[in-house]
């Protein structure tokens, strides 16, 4: 490696560089003006002491008496510093608010909630869950004063008080012109409960807010990074709501993406297993929605996933706010958020789209809890495939019966290649009017693989969004939520690392060895290549490398899937070839059905006069 010198451009950089510092600290000195506002400041906290000295830093139970700032002409230059209009200034302590689930830390600076932790989860490496913590929240109001001067309550100073409600803690933060004028967040938790009641309401501010502006409620979010994989995780964190009457609709997983909505009751904030949730029961009359996307490759070093934003107006009714909310914060769980009855949180759950998503919901999802609530996580899973693959076996019989008759026609078709070796279109017409008499369809192999593309799809959106799985080991697997790693690396390796990952992954090699087999058995020897037809051989070959690589992040319980659902398949197909078709009898039968007249139905009418058609152009062309 070359040694880098510090050259004359380099020494020219720096003496700039620090020429442009000394400018910047000049320029940015307080003014006389701030000094007299951070004097101002310091007298308020000072007059707020020995109220201080009577509560903890972080837990307050009883309401101060409002200070009004407009009394004094240094407050009145303070004033302009935190954009008030008379709000009182407190200190910036956090007020915390938990039950046996959720613990919550809730600002003096802008009433809004700084922390949010999961009680009783963790991460892949054993640290709590936050879904709000170091600033990567936002949460408050912009509005006008009376005055045009543009407030944001992120930058007020909230009086917390805490009472009790029928065994709910309830929090009240109140930023305060005086007594009798304020601007109130009030959070309600109950025990045991992810849903916290949240609402905003004001008291006679109608001379304090500009009615004639609108009053937006603005969220925004960093997700934090919870699991392994960071981009595994991000393919399912994404913002999700409900709108125009139970429409539920998605942003970008995968790149960035914005869009105005109307008429939105919630809108999930998803990190994977872990969701923020806003709720409005009564609708938000519009929302402007954005996600950035934060992940662009797998390191460790990736802190977040998406950047979330969100703006949605606020009606004043009578001069007054008065909006009643809900804020979630707790797990993906499809058993948790169904409890909140019509309210329909569990769509925020990416289930899969049409008949997909209701299998795995409705099937999938039941079947795996039942199977899970009295054997191992990992024997749930291979008992289900177990279940699975047996409920189809019709299907794969008629699969390999399928095959079985190509197999049989096999060297037939491969005289007729033969003999029209030079003329691809009379070959193309002699093969299917072989398929016909024989009473064999090319296309019936086909068939029973597409009936199980529902139960495969559903499956392949199961694995990874079943909360149920997280954090559950089978073998060496440690979470069957996340890949099972045997070997890892750090260096960064151009190609592997971006679409393989750095580490080496067990279930997935075992997953595509088992394919690879079922592969030989079903196209690698019994499929013939026709023409226009892709190279069996080669997708026999592919379809398992694909596999290795793709499912080398994915949730190792998928993976598990696979490999069993193969090795079970493979079982029941020899078990058919062996104990059930008689090759013999369907040599026979076909040779019977070739003696018997065939008649063509419409479709195949119409597909053999429109290749006797293009084979009449053909030699009226060579003429």
């Amino acid at each position: 490696m070359e040694e880098k010198k510090l050259d004359l451009n380099s020494i020219i950089g720096f003496v700039l560089i620090f020429g442009i510092l000394i400018f910047m600290f000049y320029q940015n000195r307080p003014t006389p003006e701030e000094l007299e506002a951070e004097k101002a400041k310091k007298e308020l906290v000072e007059q707020q002491a020995k109220a201080e000295e009577a509560k903890a830093s972080n837990v307050v139970s009883n309401e101060k008496p409002a200070i009004n700032l407009q009394d004094s002409t240094a407050v009145a230059n303070y004033k302009s510093n935190i954009g008030a209009f008379g709000f009182t200034a407190p200190s910036d302590n956090v007020t915390v608010l938990e039950n046996n689930v959720l613990y919550l830390k809730v600002s003096n600076r802008g009433g809004q909630i700084v922390e949010a932790k999961m009680k009783n989860f963790v991460t892949y490496d054993s640290v709590p869950i936050y879904l709000v913590k170091d600033g990567n929240a936002s949460f408050g109001l912009n509005f006008s004063t009376s005055d045009n001067r543009n407030l944001n309550s992120t930058d007020l100073y909230f009086e917390p008080s805490i009472t009790e409600s029928s065994g709910n803690k309830v929090l009240s933060m109140k930023a305060k012109v005086s007594n009798n004028q304020f601007l109130e967040y009030r959070y309600e938790i109950k025990p045991d409960d992810y849903m916290v009641d949240f609402a905003v309401r004001s008291q006679g501010l109608g001379s304090v807010i500009n009615g004639n502006q609108s009053i937006n409620l603005d969220w925004k979010m960093k997700g934090i990074r919870h699991s392994k994989s960071v981009k595994y995780e991000n393919r399912y964190t994404r913002l999700t709501y409900n709108h125009e009457e139970g429409k539920v609709s998605k942003l970008s997983e995968s790149s960035d993406d914005d869009e105005q909505e109307v008429d939105v009751k919630w809108l999930s904030y998803r990190q994977h297993f872990f969701s923020s949730i806003l709720i409005n029961k009564s609708g938000f009359e519009s929302a402007e929605l954005t996600s950035k996307n934060l992940v662009e490759e797998e390191s460790k070093e990736t802190k977040f996933t998406k950047d979330y934003a969100s703006v949605m107006p606020i009606k004043m009714e009578g001069g007054e706010i008065n909006e009643k909310l809900n804020l979630y914060y707790g797990p993906t769980d499809v058993k948790v958020l169904s409890k909140y009855e019509n309210l329909d949180l569990e769509d925020s759950i990416p289930f899969g789209w049409g008949i997909f998503g209701w299998i795995n919901r409705y099937v999938f999802t039941p079947f795996y809890s039942l199977l899970s609530s009295f054997l191992p996580f990992g024997i749930a899973i291979v008992v289900m495939t177990i279940l699975v693959r047996l409920a189809m076996s019709p299907v794969t019989y008629k699969s390999y019966l399928s095959q079985a008759k190509m197999k049989v026609l096999k060297p037939e078709i491969t005289e007729l290649n033969e003999k029209y070796k030079d003329n691809a279109m009379k070959k193309q017409q002699e093969t299917m009017k072989l398929y016909g008499k024989a009473g064999v369809s090319p296309m019936s192999g086909c068939v029973p693989a597409l009936l199980q593309m529902p139960i495969f799809y559903a499956l392949f959106m199961f694995f990874p969004t079943s909360f149920a799985l997280r954090q559950k080991p089978f073998l060496w697997a440690d979470d069957l939520s996340s890949f099972d790693a045997i070997f890892e690396w750090s260096t960064h390796i151009p190609f592997i690392s971006t679409f393989y990952g750095n580490h080496v992954s067990l279930f997935p090699i075992l997953a595509s060895i088992a394919i690879f087999f079922y592969m030989m058995m079903t196209t690698g020897q019994n499929m013939p290549t026709q023409p226009g037809m892709p190279n069996m051989k080669f997708i026999m070959y592919l379809m398992p490398f694909m596999m290795l690589f793709f499912f080398n992040n994915y949730a190792s319980g998928l993976s598990l899937y696979y490999f069993v659902s193969n090795l079970i398949t493979i079982g029941i197909m020899l078990v058919i070839k062996n104990f059930i078709i008689d090759n013999d009898k369907i040599h026979a039968q076909i040779q019977e059905n070739k003696k018997k007249p065939k008649k063509e139905n419409k479709f195949q009418k119409k597909m053999r006069e429109m290749m006797e058609q293009a084979e009449e152009q053909k030699k009226t062309g060579k003429r």
